[in-house]
């Protein structure tokens, strides 16, 4: 039975109805019945489902992640997570550099050194290549490891929902 047949039965299950549902055929009828249907009048009011007054509640498990699918996913979402820290870094370096952050610190690394011959420049450590470039280095291992550890959570859910049953969730109709 496949996960739709399983969540229309559960609908239908838990919607409170002891009867079933009725159902609507997605075929057109011949041309010959549909002007006799035409000339039928309606059916009458009482054999119309009678009108609920919440909405449905359905209670669904999800008892299986497909591995695959949850790498795919974690692969994207972290390569997205990672370029958008390589932006967040550039466009963080560039607003101190324009407020002349690293020229303060530089000021105040030199009264601290005070050491004339050897000046001390931060922009030898912290150059906009090298913290891009470091940036890079860093959302490339978080993708690798963002990735491996989503795959390896589906593993381990589709283990443990094999022992209790899987996650439980109630939703609704409103």
């Amino acid at each position: 039975m496949s996960t739709a047949d399983q969540a229309g039965t559960s609908m239908r299950s838990v919607s409170g109805s002891s009867s079933a549902e009725p159902t609507r055929s997605m075929s057109r009828p011949s041309d010959t019945s549909s002007s006799a249907a035409a000339s039928r009048p309606s059916a009458p009011a009482a054999q119309q489902a009678p009108a609920r007054s919440s909405g449905r509640r359905v209670r669904l498990t999800v008892s299986r992640v497909d591995p695959w699918s949850a790498m795919k996913m974690s692969f994207l979402l972290s390569v997205a997570l990672g370029i958008a820290g390589v932006v967040m870094v550039a466009v963080l370096w560039m607003i101190l550099a324009g407020m002349g952050v690293f020229d303060q610190v530089n000021g105040l690394v030199g009264q601290i050194i005070q050491d004339g011959e050897n000046t001390f420049d931060i922009m030898d450590f912290l150059g906009f290549g090298r913290v891009v470039s470091l940036a890079i280095v860093v959302g490339v291992i978080d993708v690798i490891l963002m990735t491996a550890l989503a795959t390896l959570a589906a593993f381990l859910y589709n283990v443990s929902s094999s022992l209790v049953g899987g996650l439980q969730l109630t939703l609704t109709d409103d």
